[in-house]
């Protein structure tokens, strides 16, 4: 047995314990580990995987085909072109600018969530709270872009009712947003929680988590 799949016999069943009604996409993001360890996730039955960088999402794939891919990291408009017909959803729409250029350069409709700063954290990417809907009233002619849902990040060494609050305030807001019933923007998705908070998010309504360490470990990029 290997730890990949030790740790998700301990991931899977406190997700499950939190309400067995609600499915919970979990997303291995393997950015620090090397293609054998991702293999290994892939193996124990995960096909979600999470990249945060072009050249590391673009080496995974040439060495793996049957998965479903994740970009989670900040994308910066001019690299758009060398990964957004390679995705099946990006967690990371924050700008108009990006918006336009995914429109521009994707063959197929692109799964997105929309990042919001839900904390207002200076160090952190995203649409303040109050902007998000207007931003998304904006993309209703980009034909390329489909807002499955909302993404955040909770502070990383905030007290749990803190993290509670930021969780709770993006689901506030994905509700106003699915309750428009806009065509392009279902909404219906929640994109947060992380190896040190995922409970808590599906607590709070998650439906994807993304979950680095505590599923896969951490290895060296060089190993890559």
């Amino acid at each position: 047995m290997t730890k990949i799949i030790e740790n998700l016999a301990r991931i899977e069943p406190k997700i499950a314990a939190v309400n067995p009604q609600q499915p919970v996409t979990i997303i291995a993001v393997t950015k620090a580990v090397s293609v054998e360890r991702t293999q290994e996730a892939i193996a124990a039955g995960v096909t979600h995987l999470g990249e945060n960088r072009p050249e590391g999402l673009l080496r995974k794939q040439e060495a793996i085909n049957e998965a479903t891919w994740h970009y989670i990291g900040t994308l910066q408009t001019r690299k758009v072109r060398q990964i957004i017909n390679t995705i099946d959803y990006l967690h990371s729409l924050d700008r108009m600018s990006l918006a336009e250029e995914i429109n521009k350069r994707a063959t197929k409709v692109v799964k997105c969530f929309v990042q919001v700063n839900v904390s207002e954290e200076d160090s952190k990417h995203g649409l303040p709270v109050s902007e998000v809907i207007p931003f998304i009233k904006q993309l209703a002619d980009m034909d390329k872009i489909e807002v499955v849902g909302l993404m955040t990040m909770a502070p990383l060494h905030a007290q749990e009712h803190e993290i509670r609050t930021v969780f709770r305030g993006l689901k506030d807001v994905q509700q106003q947003i699915k309750a428009l019933q806009l065509p392009y923007a279902p909404c219906t998705e929640l994109s947060m929680g992380m190896s040190n908070d995922y409970v808590i998010a599906i607590e709070e309504g998650a439906t994807y988590v993304r979950i680095g360490t505590a599923l896969v470990g951490s290895e060296s990029e060089g190993m890559q």
